[in-house]
């Protein structure tokens, strides 16, 4: 069921309306049965697998948790008696077992994710290895159903395990409450990754009928739909006439591809945010931000701090500082200090498991190289620029231009654009293709068609341009506005002509200009695949 589809709209519709009808003590309950509705009607076979990985962390959470509450009691009743040697002993004997429960944990929900997901991307380069020496036997592959929105909830799952196991947060001894926070139907299609001591503050809370949170979610919502109907499909349009036929679309082309493509899945990825948020919203619950206007970052390492934020704190919390600072990595931070230098030894530990998030992070988005070029090419650019750092620090201190508008915009631009080299990854479907069409943007010297009408046989009209580019001044105004406060607060402070102006304005934007598939089911959202 697509967030931009009309059967979405109406269970929205009745779980609202349910929601805040039922008695309050039973809400919570409520929004688990539409949960795994809206995840059986996507359908029935997915929800074996979310409830697998729901059953397996809820029982080893429990188990470790069990363990926590048992070495707290032991070394209370025998804490006259023990010495700090004895109680050291006995506490690492009990995170031994946590960590043995932590780590079946592992393997089960990430086994899952990873034979669900990547089995026949393995397959795919054994049969190549197979061909490259000569064999002419092929590996067959497996016809696995790819459950929606797993790399989400395998992770926010595996998250709460970790934190179980660190005694960051205690382990919920309900099962269906648990559930709920695994299968919460708004984030499971496309995040947030929430924390549970984050989202359960207000996901099993009672809540009463509030006109403003609700029209503040509705809002929210509308603006999704506005993203994702009128910016995002449209473009959609001549991207797809540009990346799926590279033998037609060369050079210049391909820089528009890459424009398009950044605007595209921005609108996309934010829009499907805001509809997820905006209907939790609805309800008083709180979701965590995901975006914080990444397009005005100034360099790729803000940039990743401003995009998907839930999943770069995931994999910072989760991936990076565990590497950083695990005994091997210290050991060879130590050894590499002593053999090659102080400056050398210190990076190591920051330039390996960086490496290591930027390919867990390039696999995560998809089962193709393409993804895990993506993600070097991203650690490499932030590895060159943090070393270029001195030399950036003199450079401003001879000028001093870091502080004017003109050299702040040169560094929007420039993220912009490198952030759309790295992404032709995304778009063309192996990476030799992406190399030789980008190189075409220097051998085949074309971009006459940025002027002579060459952009109208895309698939896009005079309109829809005239529409994107009204589009793109509604985005960057809104980014502007955000600076000062909340859009939505800053607009419930005019009067109600110049509200109703807005908002009604917006809705007749989505209806009228917004582009529809066949029954209001419009394409889907780009990172529905993961």
């Amino acid at each position: 069921m697509l967030f931009t589809s009309y059967g979405f709209v109406g269970f929205v519709a009745i779980l609202l309306f349910l929601y805040y009808v039922v008695p309050k003590r039973f809400q919570w309950q409520l929004l688990l049965v539409f949960s795994y509705l809206f995840y059986f009607l996507a359908d029935p076979k997915y929800v074996c697998y979310i409830a697998a990985t729901t059953i397996s962390v809820y029982w080893l959470g429990c188990k470790m948790d069990v363990l926590h509450e048992k070495q707290s009691i032991y070394l209370k009743e025998h804490r006259e008696t023990l010495n700090k040697e004895e109680k050291k002993r006995y506490k690492s004997s009990i995170k031994q077992t946590q960590w043995k429960i932590l780590l079946l944990g592992l393997l089960i929900n990430l086994g899952i994710l990873v034979i669900v997901k990547y089995t026949n991307f393995a397959i795919a380069n054994i049969n190549s290895v197979l061909g490259w020496f000569g064999s002419e036997r092929k590996l067959d592959f497996w016809n696995i159903v790819l459950p929606m929105g797993i790399s989400f909830y395998t992770f926010q799952a595996v998250g709460y395990l970790i934190d179980v196991y660190r005694g960051t947060c205690r382990a919920e001894k309900n099962l269906f409450r648990f559930a709920l926070f695994v299968s919460f139907f708004p984030q499971l299609v496309q995040g947030p990754i929430s924390r549970f001591h984050d989202l359960s503050r207000t996901l099993y809370a009672e809540h009463r009928f509030d006109s403003r949170t609700v029209c503040y979610g509705l809002q929210r919502i509308l603006w999704g739909f506005f993203k994702k109907l009128v910016i995002a499909d449209r473009i959609l349009i001549g991207v797809n006439a540009i990346i799926k036929t590279p033998e037609v679309y060369s050079g210049a082309y391909v820089f528009v591809g890459m424009m398009f493509y950044a605007l595209e899945l921005y609108a996309d990825f934010t829009g499907g945010i805001d509809i997820a948020i905006g209907v939790a919203e609805a309800m008083g619950i709180q979701v965590t931000e995901n975006f914080n206007r990444p397009y005005f970052s100034r360099s790729i390492k803000e940039y990743w701090r401003r995009w998907h934020i839930t999943m770069g704190t995931w994999f910072t919390d989760y991936i990076f500082y565990p590497i950083s600072v695990c005994r091997p990595m210290l050991k060879l931070s130590k050894f590499s200090r002593k053999h090659f230098g102080e400056a050398i030894g210190k990076r190591i530990p920051v330039y390996l498991s960086s490496f290591a998030v930027w390919l867990a992070t390039g696999i995560w988005h998809g089962a193709s190289w393409n993804f895990v070029v993506w993600g070097l090419g991203n650690w490499a650019v932030i590895m060159i620029s943090q070393e270029l750092e001195p030399l950036y620090q003199r450079f401003h201190g001879r000028f001093h231009l870091e502080n004017s508008r003109g050299f702040q915009l040169f560094q929007v631009l420039r993220t912009i654009l490198l952030m759309s080299c790295l992404r032709t990854f995304d778009c063309y479907r192996n990476v030799p293709l992406t190399f030789r069409m980008f190189g075409t943007l220097f051998t085949n010297w074309n971009w006459h068609i940025l002027w002579d009408g060459s952009l109208l046989d895309i698939g896009l009209k005079v309109a829809d341009y005239v529409i994107l580019a009204a589009g793109m001044c509604i985005l960057i105004l809104v980014s502007l506005v955000q600076r000062k406060g909340t859009v939505r607060d800053q607009i419930a402070g005019h009067s109600y002509p110049v509200r109703f102006a807005i908002w009604y304005g917006m809705f007749l934007a989505v209806l009228l200009v917004g582009i529809y598939g066949i029954g209001y089911d419009a394409s889907q959202f780009i990172y529905n695949q993961f």
